[in-house]
C-alpha cells in the first residue's frame, strides 16, 4: 500500500472516493440567489475555517484547518471532509475517515449577473438503503441550512 502524500511535513489522508451508481443517494438543496460573485463564494468556501459559520446548531465538535474539517451531527454521525476539486463555478468536497459512508458535497454556482449568482448544494452519498432512509431527511435539512446560511453571509 502506498504511503499518503506529505504536505508541509504532515501526512495527508486521501479523500474517500465515490464511484457513481444508480442507487446512490442524491440530495439537492433549494437553489438560492446570493448577492455576490461566484468567486467571492468560492473563496469563502475554500477555507474550512469559514464553514463553521454556516453550520446549524445540531453540529457539534467542530474542528477545522483551511482544507479539511470534522464535526458531529447530533444523533447521527461524525463526518470529515476535504476539498477535492475547485473550478470557477463549482467546489467539490469529499468525505474522509471517520465518515460512516463515502460522500461528496458539491456547491454549484450559476452567475445571474455580475454581482449575483444562484447557489445549489448537492450531496451524493454511497450508503445502504436502511441508512439512506434514516438519514435522507436530516441530510436534506442540512444542505438547505448550509445554502441559506451561505446566502446570509453575503447579505
Amino acid at each position: 500500500m502506498r504511503n499518503p502524500p506529505v504536505v508541509g511535513g504532515l501526512r495527508v489522508k486521501p479523500a474517500m472516493t465515490i464511484k457513481p451508481h444508480k442507487n446512490m443517494t442524491k440530495i439537492e438543496s433549494t437553489p438560492i440567489e446570493i448577492q455576490t460573485s461566484a468567486k467571492n463564494i468560492l473563496d469563502f468556501l475554500s477555507n474550512f475555517d469559514n464553514f463553521s459559520k454556516l453550520m446549524p446548531p445540531q453540529v457539534t465538535n467542530w474542528q477545522s484547518t483551511e482544507d479539511s474539517c470534522s464535526f458531529t451531527i447530533q444523533n447521527m454521525a461524525t463526518l470529515a471532509m476535504r476539498i477535492k476539486e475547485k473550478e470557477s463555478n463549482k467546489l467539490v468536497i469529499a468525505s474522509e475517515a471517520p465518515s460512516p459512508f463515502p460522500f461528496e458535497l458539491i456547491c454549484e454556482l450559476e452567475m445571474s449577473s455580475e454581482n449575483s449568482c444562484q447557489s445549489t448544494i448537492r450531496l451524493h452519498a454511497d450508503m445502504n438503503m436502511m441508512v439512506a432512509m434514516m438519514a435522507k431527511n436530516p441530510l436534506q435539512n442540512f444542505v438547505n441550512i448550509l445554502n441559506e446560511q451561505l446566502r446570509k453571509m453575503f447579505e
